[in-house]
């Protein structure tokens, strides 16, 4: 089965194909290629393809049909995702709605002047998240810990016909020198970004289960998080409609140091996530490998 090796597909003529339907021909014209688009990953991206079908008749307990009429859905509505961020990151974000589930949270862990974690995963479109934040606080400050081994040249483009705004990119590094960057945005009061569905094979992880199935969790974004003193949310940013998007924000509480604790109700939120918008969740590998 396919493991996760820290880049995604694509091609920047892909992606210079949906943006000049968008800017030329409107949303809506972009959206119509990817029904073509998800059509053919059903049946050239084997891999994915194939963990997706686990992930949808064994952990969903899908039936055979809806299983497969399931994975088409989710290549879908993950392209209409990376459609989006493109449009609202490039000046359409007036095209788009949002509304709040915890907002109150990030605002008030903000007023503490201390920083704060926000723990995701690839579900939705949290990197959306930062148009959120600004409406809760224009002076939102957002750091995403990330590794560097995407595609450069689809990096380069989209960084040519999108717009930063206020996201500071802090990279995974051997020497662990990320870790004074993040205590440095900490420091500043910043919001701190991680994902904590991922893990590559070779680096530490912990287990716990996700939809009955024990899985391999990164142990990194646990034991950071829990150590620091510092607020730690679980964030997620879900596409509802063409054109509208939901964040839900729940607080954790588990003890300072316990990051098996934190790890525990990250999937108690993910699980009730990915059973709300099942076809949301963009983990296109075999997340539940053998853990022995």
């Amino acid at each position: 089965m396919a493991q996760w090796e820290g880049k995604s597909r694509g091609t920047v003529l892909g992606y210079r194909i949906f943006v000049f339907c968008m800017r030329n021909f409107g949303l809506g014209s972009a959206y119509f290629i990817l029904y073509f688009v998800a059509f053919y990953f059903c049946f050239f991206a084997k891999d994915s393809t194939k963990s997706n079908y686990y992930y949808f008749h064994q952990r969903l307990k899908y039936s055979k049909s809806k299983s497969f009429s399931s994975i088409y859905k989710s290549y879908l509505v993950f392209g209409k995702t990376i459609i989006d961020k493109i449009a609202i990151s490039s000046g359409l974000k007036t095209k788009f709605t949002f509304e709040h589930d915890g907002g109150e949270l990030i605002t008030d862990t903000l007023k503490q002047k201390k920083g704060s974690i926000l723990i995701s995963a690839h579900v939705g479109n949290f990197e959306i998240a930062n148009h959120f934040f600004s409406e809760l606080d224009e002076n939102t400050s957002i750091s995403l810990l990330t590794t560097d081994i995407e595609h450069t040249t689809i990096k380069k483009y989209l960084e040519s016909v999108t717009n930063k705004g206020n996201i500071n990119l802090i990279i995974i590094k051997e020497d662990l020198s990320h870790i004074f960057e993040i205590n440095a945005a900490l420091a500043r009061n910043e919001i701190v970004c991680i994902t904590g569905d991922r893990y590559i094979e070779g680096s530490k992880y912990l287990i716990q289960d996700l939809l009955g199935e024990k899985a391999k969790f990164p142990s990194g974004p646990f034991i950071l998080a829990s150590r620091l003193n510092v607020p730690v949310l679980f964030v997620y940013v879900m596409k509802e409609t063409k054109t509208h998007y939901h964040l839900y924000s729940r607080k954790s509480k588990a003890k300072q140091r316990d990051a098996q604790a934190l790890l525990v109700e990250y999937t108690e939120s993910l699980t009730w996530m990915l059973k709300k918008y099942p076809n949301q969740w963009f983990n296109y590998f075999d997340f539940w490998e053998e853990t022995n």
